[in-house]
């Protein structure tokens, strides 16, 4: 134990970028005992300044989520740091960029999904609306998170896709074909352990899942084999954290429909992150977290305002007692022979795989790029310059949430998240991207808002409306 003290431990950074909620902080990482750094990325040409600065700080470890946007800049940026781990790698984080890439990731590893296609041929792809059996799902592959469902459409013949796709401009065309589904179910796994999981079930007669859209949600029973699909998943990914959206088909079958290490998580399961990336940095210094599986269902008995609250919750390692017996001895759902404990042992926490590597370089698979539709003409749809005002330009009220909003407004110098939340809370999220977009002297109406700090984020503005439309910034 002496030898592990002294063992020098690597060190680690924490990832930032400009307009964007930051996954971590450095109290995930309680205990640690070194200096851990912080580098920001300020977006457009700062790719160069960003490599000098983790130069600088000699970060051995740098921690965090790439948002989609930024993917493909990371992926120039981690070639000129080779000697910088990422976690989680850029071949784990491939399918946060786009549903495309989580469709091949699944494609490569046999993982069950809906069945999906995938056109950035315009002209074959219409050819397919043609001759296809419907209903379809429609999905935007590329941009912001699909908050509520509002990227998620359902078409039910050839003429409502056609006038879907032509509204939309969504590139590449991505459809699903329609699976009717009970339910699906999140759930979200450290070191390829499941640490949280949760139903999500449609209103009666609706189909979208999404709270948003009046669905709800419980953490009762959910299936072990479901788990085992989520695990498989993980692992194919080599993820140190993850998360999977698993569909219930009305048909009894498990498809996955969603996966990224870019997921919203309680606090304390931040903190259990922190924790396993402790351990497995430090060489057995710091314990590995114990988290017990189905522990979610006791914690979802807290009222969901105290459980964004709370912080470093641990559990002890079972040794019999009166209660730890019952607890252990509680029959598995829908197995009356295995025990909780039983399952324990069957999910361990294990260490993910670190690999040098490239899975996904970016020379194959960036399809964003290299079929751009507005550079190749055989693709291009009828007004070509409205196309590029409404991808590149414009941007709804749908297209961001209000924790969007509020890592923008709390981005600028001086104007912190209890600003930011308050002014949301005073003004809402389209009152403030209307003072943006056609008033922006109205800012300065908002409690905070000097003229100085107006004119900050007028300037940021555009640059956050290409990042949340799925434009990249230029390096």
């Amino acid at each position: 134990m002496g030898k592990k003290k002294n063992k020098k431990l690597p060190k680690l950074g924490l990832l930032y970028l400009d307009y964007v909620l930051r996954f971590f902080d450095k109290s995930n990482f309680k205990g640690w005992p070194e200096k851990i750094e912080v580098v920001t990325y300020h977006w457009k040409n700062d790719k160069a300044r960003f490599i000098k600065e983790v130069k600088r700080k000699k970060i051995d470890i740098l921690i965090g989520n790439v948002p989609a946007t930024a993917y493909e800049t990371f992926r120039e940026i981690a070639r000129e740091l080779p000697h910088v781990q990422f976690v989680p790698s850029l071949d784990t984080q491939f399918s946060n960029k786009s549903k495309e890439n989580v469709t091949r990731f699944c494609w490569k590893y046999d993982i069950p999904i809906p069945k999906t296609h995938i056109f950035y041929d315009r002209p074959k792809g219409h050819e397919f609306l043609k001759t296809t059996k419907y209903p379809k799902i429609v999905k935007k592959s590329y941009g912001p998170s699909n908050y509520g469902g509002y990227f998620v459409h359902k078409v039910d013949s050839e003429k409502e896709a056609v006038d879907l796709f032509a509204t939309k401009k969504y590139h590449p065309m991505y459809l699903q074909d329609f699976v009717p589904m009970a339910a699906d179910v999140r759930v979200m796994l450290i070191g390829h352990k499941p640490v949280c999981a949760f139903w999500r079930r449609p209103p009666e007669g609706e189909w979208l899942t999404n709270t948003s859209q009046g669905g709800s949600m419980d953490y009762q029973d959910v299936p072990v084999e479901l788990l085992e699909l989520a695990v498989k998943v993980s692992k194919a990914a080599k993820a140190e954290y993850w998360a999977c959206d698993v569909a219930v088909g009305v048909d009894g079958k498990y498809r996955i429909l969603e996966c990224a290490t870019a997921f919203a998580a309680f606090p304390y399961i931040r903190d259990w992150i922190g924790q396993y990336l402790m351990w497995k940095f430090s060489d057995g210094r710091f314990k590995k977290p114990n988290i017990p599986l189905y522990n979610w269902e006791e914690l979802s008995k807290i009222d969901s305002s105290l459980l964004r609250t709370m912080r470093h919750i641990a559990f002890g390692k079972y040794s019999p007692s009166y209660d730890g017996a019952y607890f252990m001895n509680k029959a598995a759902a829908k197995d009356e022979q295995t025990t909780l404990f039983d399952l324990d042992e069957r999910f361990p926490m294990i260490n993910s795989k670190d690999t040098k590597n490239e899975e996904w370089p970016s020379e194959k698979w960036n399809y964003q790029d290299k079929f751009a539709l507005k550079n190749i003409k055989s693709m291009q749809v009828e007004n070509d310059q409205a196309l590029k005002d409404s991808d590149e330009s414009a941007l709804n009220a749908e297209d961001l949430s209000d924790e969007d909003m509020a890592a923008f407004l709390s981005s600028a110098k001086g104007f912190g998240k209890k600003k930011a939340a308050a002014a949301l809370e005073t003004h809402g999220k389209e009152e403030i991207m209307n003072m943006l977009e056609n008033e922006p002297k109205s800012l300065l109406d908002i409690k905070g808002i000097k003229e100085k700090t107006m004119k900050k984020m007028v300037e940021a503005w555009s640059t956050f409306k290409q990042i949340m439309k799925g434009v990249p910034p230029s390096n």
